[in-house]
């Protein structure tokens, strides 16, 4: 029997009766045994057994829309390398949160790149895939900030994902550069940059500290050569609200390593933290708290070498002038002082050797950068000259050059021979013609003291050598000749007569002597004559002294002697 109910019923097995024709309407056969009817079954229309497949697919379905809601954009990152970036194990991380995983990794067509293909979740991908968002591997860091990483040494690495805060809306940016180490500040970190211009370097790194009172505020995050190549730029993270205390007062200065110095005063020695020390670092503080007012973010500031230099009073725009030497300038370099009267006014820049081909003849070109406001009072009363002017402080000199103003080369130290630019008037220097308009300017000279002294060493020793010391000397030698023959004549000649004539007057001092003893009779009666005249001059003494006491005896005379009376009443 078969399930189909078209098809005609088929007998049932068994043996096999033939009709003889002798059976009857009845449906009875020979035997009386009636004819079986045959019923056919019904089939089935649905199996339970499709259910399994059916409730897997349902399975399926579900898991695939689940997926496809749950899968975002795939986006592209580009790496120099691809160490530690696994397919299907390495994660991309936001805040430690898991937001995607690398599908592909490929080397570039230019081979120059990894291209890393990253598969991100729907739910954060809209604001993943903005203009800004910084993607880099995680490994274990060892810096000047510290230790970073060290979770990835069980996980292995991952790519951290840092995306800017603020409205998502723009079209969405699915390619991007991949950094090689992590952002310093987070986007969503708060504070603001600052910008700082300084002549190099020195010791700072990304991360160095950037410090308030000694109280670290901020970092150093990023720095580049400026588009001029005469400075860098170096880009400060202050955090908030510490970022208040940046104004238009605020001085920035290099407080990395040891400031040591010796003056009259002793030695001073000042040092920051030991991290500053170590891995450098930059300090600021307001010059004037009064007028300081509030500055927005990537203000440019100049940072100085020391925080003298930063708070010392602001020396205006420099302005460049040059100076023509005649003379050697060993020992004068770049960035020697130039000084007015022993205070610094500006700097050496630079030292050339130049050719006047009218003159044929060398010359050296010093280049220097004055600063204005170092001039003092001068430069407000001068200032009032430059309206106008295309160059700051060309007419700052020109009153002083017609009064006598000189730059010379002087000695700056004895024991190194290093030399200054001093700038002083003289007033018996000629006058020259100076033209103020000139850019740059050209600021007269006058030779040193010392090339003066070379000078007239110089004209002496010529003059000197225009002495006709040959002649002289043959005059002198026939001289000491003559000198000599005349020398030998009274030698032979005039001494024996003046060897004579002394002898002779041995013998009167001899006789005079005889007779001045006191045996001889000359002797004695010269004794008797000094002693009458003692006698005399005694005589004359007393005279003297009668006449002092009675001046009329040279008239009268000598008055009678009187006798003293007697008192006879008393006897």
């Amino acid at each position: 029997m078969t399930d189909d109910p078209n098809k005609p019923s088929q007998p049932a097995a068994g043996p096999v009766q033939t009709n003889t024709g002798n059976d009857d309407n009845t449906g009875n056969g020979n035997d009386g045994i009636p004819a079986p009817r045959i019923t056919p079954r019904r089939a089935a229309r649905i199996s339970w057994i499709w259910l399994v497949p059916l409730v897997a697919a349902l399975i399926g379905a579900s898991l695939l829309v689940k997926s496809w809601l749950e899968t975002g954009p795939v986006v592209t990152i580009r790496f120099q390398s691809a160490d530690g970036i696994e397919v299907g194990q390495t994660k991309l991380r936001y805040k430690d949160v898991v937001v995607g995983v690398v599908k592909d990794i490929r080397v570039s067509r230019d081979r120059s790149k990894v291209v890393v293909k990253a598969q991100l979740n729907r739910e954060g991908s809209q604001y993943i895939t903005r203009k800004d968002t910084r993607f880099w591997v995680v490994r274990p860091r060892l810096g000047i900030s510290g230790v970073s990483g060290l979770g990835t040494l069980l996980s292995g690495p991952y790519i951290g994902v840092d995306t800017v805060r603020g409205s998502e809306d723009g079209p969405a940016v699915y390619e991007f550069i991949g950094q090689e180490k992590p952002p310093e500040v987070a986007n969503d970190r708060s504070g603001r940059r600052f910008v700082l211009q300084a002549a190099d370097l020195g010791s700072l790194e990304i991360g160095s500290p950037v410090y308030y009172r000694r109280i670290p505020v901020g970092r150093v995050i990023d720095y580049q050569l400026d588009e001029s190549g005469r400075t860098v730029n170096i880009q400060i993270f202050v955090d908030a609200p510490n970022d208040k205390f940046v104004t238009s007062e605020s001085r920035f200065w290099n407080a990395s390593g040891i400031d040591f110095s010796l003056s009259g005063s002793g030695v001073a020695i000042k040092t920051g933290s030991l991290a500053s020390v170590i891995a450098g670092g930059i300090a600021f503080a307001t010059a004037d708290e009064e007028q300081a007012k509030p500055v927005p973010a990537d203000t440019v500031f100049t940072l100085s070498n020391s925080e003298v230099q930063a708070m010392a009073d602001p020396d205006g725009t420099p302005f460049r002038v040059d100076m023509i030497f005649h003379q050697s300038v060993r020992g004068l370099k770049v960035g020697a002082p130039v000084e007015f009267r022993g205070l610094a006014l500006g700097k050496v820049v630079d030292i050339d050797l130049e050719f006047n081909p009218k003159e044929v003849q060398f010359y050296v070109l010093v280049k220097t950068m004055l600063y204005p406001m170092r001039f003092g009072d001068a430069y407000d009363q001068l200032s009032q000259f430059e309206k106008g002017a295309d160059y700051s402080g060309q007419y700052l000199l020109g009153p002083l050059v017609q009064q006598g103003m000189r730059a010379q080369i002087q000695p700056s130290n004895l024991l190194t021979g290093q030399q200054l630019i001093a700038l002083d008037f003289f007033p018996d220097a000629p006058p020259v013609k100076f033209d103020s308009s000139k850019m740059p300017i050209v600021l007269p000279t006058i030779a040193g003291s010392f090339d003066r002294l070379q000078q007239q060493i110089s004209s002496i020793v010529g003059k000197i050598d225009a002495v006709p010391f040959a002649g002289i000397s043959n005059d002198l030698q026939s001289s000491l000749k003559s000198l000599n023959q005349l020398l030998k004549g009274l030698n032979g000649k005039v001494s024996p007569q003046a060897a004579a004539t002394l002898k002779s007057a041995q013998n009167a001092l001899n006789k005079v002597d005889n007779m001045l003893t006191q045996e001889s009779s000359t002797g004695g009666n010269l004794n008797n004559v000094l002693r009458e005249l003692t006698a005399a001059a005694k005589s004359l003494r007393a005279l003297g002294d009668y006449l002092q006491t009675d001046p009329a005896a040279l008239v009268r005379g000598r008055s009678a002697d009187k006798l003293p009376t007697v008192d006879r009443s008393r006897q």
